[in-house]
């Protein structure tokens, strides 16, 4: 397999990555055929993934341009893959020019295809880091430089902790981060369920066994235990809810059923 010029010499491109499948179902170019096999692989149990992954990112959308409306302007998104059409730092710098822009990601592509996207941008960066370090993220002096945590800030998890392990605690690594940001914070969330596919349960495993199969399980989580993430949060209404449902923009009856898929919520600290 011949080595795109875009790909850092580091990584193994003979074994899928999430970042990259998910450029896939967004439609993106930054992925390789192995991505591609494993993407399709999930997609043969769950054919609405891109569908999903769409919503998905609409969400983030809306919920970035109501954090700006109301007054943050700082962001700071853990997990933030391969940058497409519409990204945060796009949205947000549209809706305030002032508005500074942390990206957080472990995947060497994203990280590189970030920098290249965002070179020129000083109100935006990107540094290397994982989720489940989060100490390592708030001190790295990217986001020292970038994000001034004694003013309000707004924390995207978006599709991100779904792929953390109970093993690894990702409530208190949500924890850890909320009591860092300063009051009037924000927590913007979407996160994977089998609640709300228009699948049989048994037939929406096979895809979640794709990422088994790679190294990467996906954690399906109830809705309960979804909502545990925002202790400490005071909810922005309406709730935890499915994707389209969360502030929508056109009627939510005539999105996709697979779009329902998993919850979204943003909270807001006192």
């Amino acid at each position: 397999m011949e080595r795109p010029a875009w790909a850092p010499r580091s990584i193994d491109i003979t074994v899928p990555s999430v970042s990259r499948m998910h450029d896939y179902y967004l439609g993106g170019s930054h992925n390789f055929e192995v991505d591609r096999e494993a993407a399709r692989r999930a997609m043969e149990f769950m054919p609405g993934l891109p569908k999903i992954v769409q919503a998905n990112r609409a969400f983030m959308r809306r919920a970035v341009r109501f954090a700006v409306d109301e007054g943050i302007n700082q962001f700071l998104d853990i997990g933030s893959g391969i940058p497409t059409f519409g990204n945060v730092h796009e949205v947000a710098q549209a809706a305030d020019p002032d508005a500074r822009v942390m990206y957080v990601d472990h995947d060497p592509v994203a990280v590189a295809h970030s920098q290249s996207v965002l070179e020129g941008n000083d109100g935006a960066g990107i540094v290397a880091a994982d989720l489940r370090k989060p100490r390592e993220i708030l001190d790295s002096p990217e986001v020292q430089r970038l994000i001034d945590l004694n003013r309000p800030v707004a924390l995207l998890l978006v599709a991100i902790l779904h792929f953390v392990e109970d093993a690894d605690d990702p409530y208190a690594v949500v924890a850890d981060l909320r009591e860092a940001l300063a009051p009037g914070s924000m927590l913007v969330l979407t996160h994977a369920s089998y609640e709300g596919i228009p699948l049989p349960p048994e037939r929406a495993e096979g895809a979640v066994d794709v990422y088994q199969d790679i190294r990467n399980p996906l954690i399906m989580r109830t809705r309960e235990e979804i909502a545990r993430f925002f202790e400490g949060y005071d909810m922005v209404e309406p709730g935890l809810v499915p994707m389209p449902q969360w502030r929508p923009d056109t009627a939510p009856e005539d999105e996709d059923p697979y779009a329902f898929s998993g919850f979204a919520g943003v909270g807001r600290t006192a």
